[in-house]
């Protein structure tokens, strides 16, 4: 039986883990050993901030509704409680969007939710 070397398989995976450091500082981009410990943790850091972006930015439209609600004397529960009632259904981003954009669009979605609040009392 022939004696099977992993000459080049290590080699293969050593340089997919150089490649995957390329961009790190000091020896973590160049030997092996310490990039794959700078890899393994940048790659926990991306699954988890994948994660984490889809609250930020919820959280960021949220703020940006509220701060353009509150310019025309609503509070941001108020708009969407509003809306739900006046039977709108728009997504928080592009209500966002429309907010910074266009905000004569959302003066009329602002108007539109006071309708619904006063329907609804």
């Amino acid at each position: 039986m022939a004696r099977v070397t992993r000459g080049v398989t290590n080699h293969k995976r050593h340089k997919k883990v150089i490649k995957m450091a390329k961009g790190y500082r000091g020896r973590s981009k160049s030997c092996f050993r310490l990039a794959l410990n700078r890899v393994e943790k940048g790659l926990q850091y991306a699954y988890r901030d994948r994660k984490a972006k889809k609250r930020n930015f919820r959280s960021l439209w949220i703020q940006r509704i509220n701060a353009a609600t509150r310019e025309h004397g609503l509070a941001y529960s108020q708009f969407i409680g509003g809306l739900s009632k006046a039977g709108i259904e728009l997504d928080r981003k592009v209500m966002a969007d429309l907010a910074v954009r266009e905000p004569e669009a959302f003066a009329e979605l602002v108007k539109q939710a006071k309708e619904g609040l006063s329907k609804a009392a």
